[in-house]
C-alpha cells in the first residue's frame, strides 16, 4: 500500500498541505520515500490535563502539533522517528477511555481516541509502519524508554516522602526517571539519562541512588549535581508545549474521524 504512494501527486499534495499547516515554524516535511499515511485528532495527556492534538503519520515518523485552526493552523510542531517508538495499549479509566501509550527512549505518553475502532486502527497503523520500517532499516527496536510523566492533577502530595503537600509555594517536580510528581527535597539531585539529554536532569532520590549504584564507577563526578536554582522548574523544558492553547483548543465538538489513506485514494 506504502509503496504504490511514494512517487504519487496525491502524496506529495498531502504532505505539502502538513508543511503548509505548520508553516514556517515546522520543519520541511518532504523527503523522498515518506508517505503521509493517516491523520487526525488525538487527546494527549498533557503534564496539567488531557487537551486535543493534531497528529500525522508517515511511514517513517510521527508528527504531532497544537491545533490553532483544525486542517488549516497547527504550531509547535513534535516530530518522533518510528523506529524509537513502542506502544502499549491502556485499560479504559474513568472518563478516559480507548487510550494507549506512545514510549520512546526521550519522551513517552499517553493519549486517547474517540472511540475504540479509531484506537484499533490507530494502532494497528503505527505498528505496520513501526514493523515495515524496521525490516527494511535492519535496526533492532529501542530497548529502553522514557517513564510516562505521572499528571499533576494525580498527586496532591509528594509521591516520595508522601508528606509534602502542594501548593503555590512547594511546586511539583517530575522525576525524568520514573516519572513521578516528587517536592524539592525529595528531587533535589541530577543525573545524566543520556537517552533522553546530554546534560543531567531531575531524578527523584530513589531513582538516584539506584542509578549511583548501577553506574559506580562508570560515570565522571560531573554528571551528577544537586538542583539550584538554575536548574529546570517544575514544568520541565520538555514538556513546554503543554503550558498553552489557544481559544481554538477549548471547543466541545467532537474531534473529526482520523483519515487513513489507501492506493489510489485522493
Amino acid at each position: 500500500m506504502v509503496d504504490k504512494l511514494v512517487n504519487s501527486e496525491a502524496n506529495a499534495r498531502r504532505i505539502q498541505m502538513v508543511e503548509s499547516c505548520f508553516g514556517s515554524s515546522g520543519q520541511p516535511l518532504q523527503v523522498p520515500g515518506r508517505v503521509l499515511v493517516g491523520e487526525g485528532v488525538l487527546t494527549k495527556m498533557c503534564r496539567k490535563k488531557p487537551k486535543a492534538r493534531q497528529f500525522f503519520l508517515f511511514n517513517d515518523i510521527l508528527v504531532y502539533g497544537n491545533i490553532l485552526i483544525q486542517k488549516k493552523k497547527y504550531t509547535k510542531q513534535h516530530i518522533i522517528p518510528l523506529e524509537e517508538v513502542k506502544l502499549r495499549p491502556m485499560e479504559d479509566e474513568g472518563a478516559l477511555k480507548n487510550g494507549w501509550l506512545i514510549c520512546t527512549a526521550s519522551k513517552s505518553f499517553a493519549v486517547y481516541a474517540a472511540t475504540d475502532t479509531e484506537k484499533q486502527e490507530w494502532m494497528a497503523h503505527i505498528s505496520k509502519c513501526i514493523e515495515d520500517l524496521i525490516k527494511k532499516s535492519g535496526k533492532k527496536p529501542a530497548a529502553e524508554h522514557a517513564a510516562v510523566w505521572v499528571p499533576d492533577s494525580a498527586a496532591s502530595i509528594c509521591m516520595h516522602c508522601k508528606k509534602t503537600q502542594f501548593t503555590t509555594f512547594n511546586r511539583r517536580h517530575h522525576c525524568r526517571k520514573c516519572g513521578s510528581v516528587v517536592c524539592g527535597p525529595c528531587s533535589n539531585r541530577k543525573f545524566l539519562l543520556p537517552s533522553q539529554s546530554n546534560k543531567p536532569l531531575r531524578v527523584c532520590n530513589a531513582c538516584y541512588n539506584t542509578l549511583s549504584r548501577q553506574r559506580a564507577g562508570d560515570l565522571p563526578s560531573s554528571s551528577t549535581a544537586e538542583v539550584g536554582d538554575e536548574g529546570e522548574g517544575s514544568s520541565g523544558e520538555e514538556d513546554s508545549d503543554d503550558e498553552w492553547d489557544s481559544p481554538a483548543q477549548k471547543y466541545n465538538q467532537r474531534p473529526q474521524v482520523p483519515t487513513f489513506y489507501r492506493d489510489g485514494e485522493i
